[in-house]
């Protein structure tokens, strides 16, 4: 049984970068993801500009729902150009120091004592493994942390790391239009290793974008809608789903019922020539 659920909720747009939504509408939330399935929830110290993982703590807090119930998961590493912070210049930071702070920061705000998975949000060309590592294992010998991963890492970055300090997770982009995780070695390292991939955005950019590309995948949809009993966003979960990796969808939405759809996908099993029509249909050609 996997620790977080088949599904996970992004809180990005939650809050002032999205949704706004107000303390109670965003307990709301919490307790329908619950409902249903989605005990997983995301977030990253940055999103909102350093404000959505307060008013998460606030909302969830009032939910009343019992915090061994859910996972919260956050990320650092990115200092953001914010009036809530005194940065020049968006970078990274993984000092021991700022690490270790930033999930303090993290729990204070999330109103938690501890991180079901903490995360480091994007790779810095400065990071140094031995710092890495000395903060997680303060941080998990405190109980502060239960398990560690990164975020948008290479396999070799993984590899630098993974040799200092286990790596439970690396959350990246994967959908469909964005299958470059599946070329560049990137999930093969992961299954090779036993670490966990999330992904986010996994939709992609078909129901963002009109191209070519978009419009030869609406249309293999389209001819599998039936079959599977499915919507589209369905069918390109269940596509990504089916990497032997064992993929985990982080989803952005707050609309209740693609939630529930979102859910529902993780009971789909797509043929192996459907797979591949799919495939075909997002590169525009047949497999080599």
């Amino acid at each position: 049984m996997s620790k977080y659920s088949e599904i996970i909720s992004g809180a990005m747009t939650w809050g002032s970068w999205g949704k706004q939504f107000s303390e109670s509408e965003m307990s709301d939330m919490i307790t329908h993801c619950v409902s249903i399935g989605i005990s997983t929830f995301d977030h990253a110290d940055i999103y909102g500009g350093y404000t959505t993982e307060a008013q998460f703590g606030k909302a969830l807090t009032a939910s009343k729902i019992n915090r061994d119930d859910i996972q919260l998961i956050s990320k650092c590493g990115i200092q953001y150009l914010s009036e809530n912070r005194n940065n020049k210049v968006k970078h990274y930071d993984y000092s021991k120091d700022y690490i270790i702070w930033s999930v303090e920061e993290s729990l204070k705000n999330l109103e938690t004592e501890y991180l079901d998975l903490f995360l480091l949000h994007r790779p810095s060309p400065l990071m140094h493994p031995d710092e890495i590592a000395e903060a997680i294992t303060i941080l998990k010998s405190d109980g502060k942390i239960r398990d560690f991963g990164v975020s948008n890492f290479t396999p070799s970055q993984m590899e630098m790391l993974s040799l200092r300090v286990d790596i439970d997770v690396n959350q990246i982009e994967f959908s469909l239009t964005a299958r470059d995780a599946m070329h560049d070695g990137t999930l093969d390292y992961m299954l090779t290793n036993g670490i966990k991939p999330m992904a986010w955005s996994p939709l992609g950019s078909v129901f963002k974008e009109d191209t070519e590309q978009t419009r030869r995948i609406h249309k293999q949809l389209g001819e599998l809608l039936d079959k599977y009993s499915a919507t589209e966003d369905q069918l390109l979960l269940s596509w990504s789903l089916k990497h032997p990796s064992r993929i985990i969808p982080v989803v952005g939405t707050t609309n209740k019922k693609r939630l529930q759809q979102a859910i529902n996908a993780a009971q789909i099993e797509l043929e192996l020539e459907d797979w591949f029509l799919i495939l075909v249909a997002a590169q525009g050609h047949k497999v080599p």
